[in-house]
């Protein structure tokens, strides 16, 4: 009873007093919104997390989301070096489903709420990891639930674009968006630190069982603390709404998911912005799912590495890529918050540096002789790269903020087909498990990330887009209309009634109507309307009396109509319904 009291306090903040001073920075001085209902766990535990803002939550979670789902594709690459058999299974099913969803994936993501659609894909592929025990050396099941877990995890970069376009404000978006996406990479150095002490203590199936328990409690936790957009937070205060909403420059109650039709799909792929991301996203899932799937077997063949050392020494560059991409958000945002780089040079600077690095690096480890020597410069390479989260991959929120979630399902579609080609160019090329073979390895992808380096230079953009720009689309729809159907002016004639040029004489019946006087009542004086034409000298000034309009081809205008000096229409004689102001009023 005092849980639910308590937050119904907090629910409905308390009015200052009468006669207190009303600060424009408190809570209460903000305008109030309409809370939706708590639900049954809000009332007695509030959906937040001591300390934080909701908009952290929401990326700290996605960040543990992305840590779970990468550390059970790393701890399959670290059971395969473990259990040496004929059977080998491959992760490459797993990337044949993940390409499939990522386009609708996109789409999903931006018509139904995409921090369902994001926990949901999650917690199934866990479930779907807790059964790969049971048919692991059975070739057609594994792969059949290897493509199930690719198709329900293609769905999350989508999704988690599609929450931060609701949940990050534009000064805050890298710092917001490198914390979730850090999950990534996050989740290989846990994956490397702890897979090699669970196969060796507890057996080379336990990564499975271990990842699948973990990832049902963060489901859970993920229901409890994440919600769609903030004005539907039950708890959310009310200074952190409005920043959020006012920054977004969105109003939630008026916004439209794009839909299938909708979506600008040829603006897609007219501009060169969004070619630039494409490549930026292909070039760095190259090198990720490189070192994801075989940065054990590098190590295992070129320097013969224990199983157990090799995980824990692999963890290190992914941890100094976590740091770097923390680092490299906040200094992103700092930069642009103050000005001293516009968001285009932000991007391409944070892109282009650590893509560089990463590439010259690899050339490094492709010659290097030892272990100490080549683990060095794959933690400086893999650490620099850490930078380019900053860059492409926050670029979808600057260009298109709208179709973020489906801009971002194209380019990591376009990155996946990375991750399908990779595995056969090792295979093709690595044969004998040599040194020399992998160093070829390694030479072809900093060739690729050099590539990707010019091209990203120059095509790249941090503005918004033209054909994401919502006043821009409604203006858009507004010319539209106006061209289909054209406002004439209205003419002169009503079809049967004409009248001279420079005719002072109302045509009945027309659009528009000759305001050089105003319409008089009887026995009062009519004055023209623009006031320095007023005479000053006669009071009694009233326009000329009305004339008969001229219709050539009327035929009561005949000499022979008894009517003929008639008006058309009377002229109206009440005084009060068309009359004027009695010019006492001016």
């Amino acid at each position: 009873m005092f849980e639910k009291r308590k937050y119904d306090e907090f629910a409905e903040p308390v009015k200052p007093a009468d006669g207190a001073a009303d600060d424009a920075s408190s809570p209460e001085s903000l305008p109030d919104h309409d809370r939706p209902p708590p639900r049954l766990i809000d009332k007695y535990i509030r959906p937040e997390l001591p300390y934080l803002s909701k908009r952290v939550t929401v990326a700290l979670l996605s960040c543990m989301g992305f840590i779970i789902m990468f550390g059970m594709r790393t701890s399959m690459g670290l059971v395969k070096v473990k259990m040496l058999r004929p059977y080998q299974p491959s992760t490459r099913p797993s990337f044949w489903g993940y390409f499939v969803t990522q386009i609708p994936g996109g789409l999903i993501a931006a018509a139904y709420p995409a921090n369902k659609l994001f926990g949901a894909a999650i917690g199934s592929s866990c479930l779907l990891n807790l059964c790969i025990p049971l048919v692991y050396n059975q070739a057609t099941p594994l792969i059949i639930i290897k493509v199930l877990q690719g198709l329900v995890e293609g769905v999350t970069y989508p999704a988690c674009h599609g929450i931060m376009s609701h949940w990050a404000p534009p000064l805050e978006r890298s710092r917001l968006a490198t914390l979730a996406f850090s999950g990534s990479y996050a989740g290989v150095m846990f994956a490397m630190a702890i897979c090699g002490d669970l196969i060796e203590d507890l057996g080379p199936l336990s990564p499975f069982y271990v990842y699948g328990v973990v990832g049902i409690l963060w489901y859970l936790s993920w229901l409890w603390l994440v919600f769609e957009k903030p004005a539907y937070h039950t708890c959310i205060e009310t200074k952190e709404l409005n920043l959020i909403e006012s920054s977004l420059g969105e109003n939630p109650a008026t916004y439209v998911a794009p839909t299938m039709r909708s979506t600008p799909w040829k603006s897609f792929f007219t501009s060169m912005p969004c070619y630039a991301i494409f490549v930026a996203n292909f070039c760095r899932s190259w090198n990720f799912y490189l070192l994801v799937l075989f940065q054990a077997s590098y190590f295992a063949d070129s320097f013969k590495e224990d199983l157990r050392e090799n995980a824990e020494l692999g963890a290190l560059p992914h941890f100094f890529m976590t740091v770097v991409v923390q680092t490299g958000g906040i200094l992103a945002d700092r930069l642009r918050k103050n000005g001293i780089l516009t968001t285009t040079q932000v991007r391409k600077l944070f892109n282009c540096g650590g893509f560089g690095m990463e590439a010259t690096f690899f050339l490094i480890m492709a010659y290097s002789s030892t272990i100490t020597q080549g683990m060095t410069a794959l933690s400086i390479g893999v650490a620099f790269s850490g930078f380019a989260i900053s860059g492409f991959n926050v670029n979808h929120l600057d260009i298109a903020p709208r179709y973020a979630s489906i801009l971002m399902g194209v380019s990591n579609g376009i990155g996946t087909i990375a991750g399908c080609i990779c595995p056969f160019v090792v295979d093709l090329i690595v044969k004998n498990k040599t040194q020399e073979e992998w160093r070829i390895v390694l030479i072809i992808s900093a060739t690729i990330h050099y590539a990707g380096i010019i091209f990203y230079a120059i095509f790249a953009s941090g503005e918004l887009q033209p054909w994401a720009d919502p006043k821009a689309d409604e203006d858009k729809h507004w010319n539209q209309m106006n061209e289909a159907m054209p406002v004439k002016k209205a003419s002169l004639s009503n079809g049967l009634l004409q009248r001279p040029p420079n005719s002072d004489v109302a045509n009945y019946g027309a659009m528009e109507t000759p305001l050089t006087t105003k319409p008089s009542a009887p026995n009062l004086p009519q004055r023209p309307l623009d006031a320095s034409q007023w005479p000053t000298t006669s009071p009694n000034y009233a326009a000329p009396p009305p004339q008969a309009p001229v219709v050539p081809s009327n035929p009561f205008m005949s000499s022979s109509n008894p009517f003929r000096r008639e008006h058309v229409q009377p002229e109206p004689q009440d005084a009060y319904m068309h009359g004027t102001i009695d010019d006492r009023a001016y």
